[in-house]
């Protein structure tokens, strides 16, 4: 069983008391910590002997943020809800400045701070402080970038603008705390009136107003179905407007609706489930030991090739790119240079570190090199031939202990069938990297789904055409979009002339009902088949956890996280609800539409999809995970 969270109290015979936060492994602040915090603090204050407090982080790491497991227990009902008091306007949060410390603070050269926290639905407690801190450390216009943006601001740069106080080396940063900490109490430094009051930073308040009309102009743009972003700024300007203990307030207040919004329990559905992906039921509860990995080869120097290539240069994995001449070789030796360049130009990466990435490159036409690879990554042309082939090769000159690895949507059976090893291939998607998947490769998909489960998949007759003329996506700059040179996309009219080409080589007309369908209906239309595929795969144990389909629908088709991903979207709709609608567009569109067996039974108990595991887990599932494939 996992260790409680705490803190800890130490003092020291200069009166100067470290409180430790310990919740490994980034030391997040669930409610046992806080709880804990708060008794060391009053621990701290009541002595007669402690001179000045100090806070830092078990293994030198200040706490990563609260912790998001402590969001679903409240809003599940599994622990107490915290009560609401002034102990933090008049005492405990005078003391935080801005992000990361004390009245006065002292970070890391290499600190980051940064207000991550936007990216859930809810103004965590740690940062709802920054909404009427920050405003007066940094100026109104700085502190609502920091918090609808979530961008890290550098060392030196929170130093500049007034976050940090200092910064220090690793290893000196708890001993110049200390330090700092006893000079302020012998008045060797000024002791920093309390953040909530300062005004030097502060616009004026017609300044004021402009920055938060723009401030919610842009969240407007930028997340025009998200609330919290427009809470941030609602609660900003409660501070400005009327005094920060006011803006305390209604910090509070919007954190209590903010935790039981749909939303938030979306995303922390989301969080919780992608953490829980690297859990495989009959392979990590062994006490399995990951396989290391030094060298990886990647097949196929094409868009997803080199940015597969990339992605493994810039974590320091030696990198071998084969292909079949030197021309395209060089073309995708090329086009990882240009994504390595893209990212120096933009800051994200050194110099120094550009010519380190490159320096773990190199190409190759043969499978010579191949001998003492880990792991093979084949991204070549969605063809189950050439596939196969590829595959036989491997077989013959890696190691038995190599990982063959396929970016494709084939069934991975069929591509490993005329080989040996079966149980070392495993299928590799990048979820990132979708977007660079061109026409082409879409009917090479859609002609093995055609053969494998022709009764579930429309034959298009408008991508055929598409491809004809070349319009095969960003590999062309042109398909259903034009794309720029940096995959930038804008509508193009004359897709519509393809579509009415499709239509005539279909023999189909619009129909009228169709055409009056509401946006509601447009998105059910098209999202619930997807339902019902995804219903097939829990019931036939092609994915272990509900939570799977969760995370691929949002990382690998754009499903949008705030919904907590396509079975937890479905659950929010109802099981009978999503079977009624499919059979009333089986009767009148066809078995296209009929619902799967499996959520018929659901429907008929109302009772949710995700359960569709649970009863049936222990027949199937683990017999497919006895035997881990690497």
């Amino acid at each position: 069983m996992k260790s409680k969270g705490r803190a800890t109290i130490e003092v020291a015979a200069d009166g100067v008391v470290v409180i430790t936060i310990i919740n490994p492994p980034v030391n997040s602040l669930s409610l046992d910590v806080l709880y804990s915090l708060k008794e060391t603090i009053e621990d701290a204050l009541r002595r007669d002997d402690v001179k000045a407090i100090v806070m830092t982080g078990y293994r030198g790491k200040f706490s990563g943020g609260f912790n998001i497991s402590s969001f679903a227990d409240l809003q599940q009902g599994k622990v107490a809800q915290p009560k609401p008091g002034y102990t933090s306007l008049d005492m405990l949060t005078d003391t935080f400045k801005g992000m990361v410390g004390m009245k006065d603070v002292i970070s890391l050269e290499k600190c980051f701070p940064s207000l991550r926290e936007t990216d859930m639905e809810t103004i965590r407690q740690w940062i709802m402080t920054s909404t009427q801190r920050l405003p007066h450390l940094v100026g109104l216009a700085k502190s609502l970038e920091m918090m609808l943006t979530a961008k890290s601001v550098k060392g030196k740069e929170a130093l500049d603008l007034g976050l940090v106080d200092a910064i220090v080396s690793p290893s000196q940063l708890l001993d110049a705390a200390c330090k700092w900490a006893l000079d302020i109490w012998e008045h060797k430094k000024p002791w920093n009136i309390a953040s909530l009051y300062r005004t030097d930073k502060l616009e004026s308040l017609d300044e004021a107003r402009e920055i938060l009309k723009l401030a919610r102009d842009q969240a407007l743009r930028i997340s025009p179905n998200l609330y919290h972003p427009l809470a941030f700024v609602d609660v900003v300007e409660e501070g400005i407007v009327s005094g920060p203990r006011a803006g305390l307030i209604k910090e509070y207040e919007t954190l209590e609706v903010l935790i039981r919004s749909g939303t938030c329990k979306a995303l922390v559905h989301i969080f919780l489930s992608q953490r829980g992906t690297t859990k495989i039921p009959g392979v990590t509860d062994l006490g399995l030991v990951p396989r290391h990995v030094k060298k990886v080869a990647i097949l196929g120097g094409g868009l997803m090739g080199s940015e597969i290539a990339t992605v493994f240069l810039l974590s320091n994995y030696y990198v071998i790119l084969k292909e079949v001449n030197d021309k395209v070789l060089e073309a995708g030796i090329h086009r990882i240079k240009a994504n390595l360049q893209r990212r120096t130009n933009k800051g994200k990466l050194s110099q120094e570190k550009f010519v380190k990435a490159l320096s773990l490159l190199k190409g190759t036409l043969d499978y010579e090199t191949f001998r003492d690879v880990d792991m093979i990554i084949e991204a070549v042309a969605e063809d189950l031939t050439l596939k196969q082939k590829i595959f036989m090769d491997l077989e013959m000159y890696c190691t038995p202990h190599c990982i063959l690895a396929s970016n494709t949507s084939i069934d991975l059976n069929l591509i490993g069938e005329k080989i040996k090893s079966q149980d070392r291939i495993i299928g590799a998607h990048f979820f990132r990297l979708c977007d660079l998947i061109g026409l082409d490769v879409a009917m090479a998909i859609e002609a093995q789904f055609v053969l494998s489960m022709s009764d579930r998949i429309y034959k298009s007759t408008l991508i055929p055409l598409m491809q004809q003329d070349k319009r095969l996506g960003a590999t062309t700059q042109k398909g259903f979009y034009l794309y720029d040179e940096r995959h930038k996309v804008k509508p193009d009219p004359e897709i519509k002339k393809y579509i009415e080409k499709a239509r005539e080589i279909s023999g189909v007309s619009i129909n009228p009902q169709l055409a009056k369908l509401s946006d509601k209906d447009i998105v059910e239309m098209i999202l619930f088949p997807l339902v019902n595929e995804a219903c097939r795969l829990l019931a036939e144990c092609i994915v272990v956890k509900a939570a799977d389909l969760d995370i691929a629908s949002v990382m690998g088709m754009g499903f949008p996280p705030y919904r907590g991903g396509i079975i937890y979207w479905a659950d929010t709709l109802g099981s009978k609800y999503i079977c009624s609608r499919l059979n009333g567009w089986a009767r009148m569109y066809g078995n296209f539409f009929k619902p799967r067996d499996s959520l018929v039974e659901k429907a008929s108990r109302g009772v949710p999809l995700v359960s569709i595991i649970n009863g049936i887990y222990s027949l199937c599932c683990f017999s497919k995970l006895s035997t881990p494939c690497i």
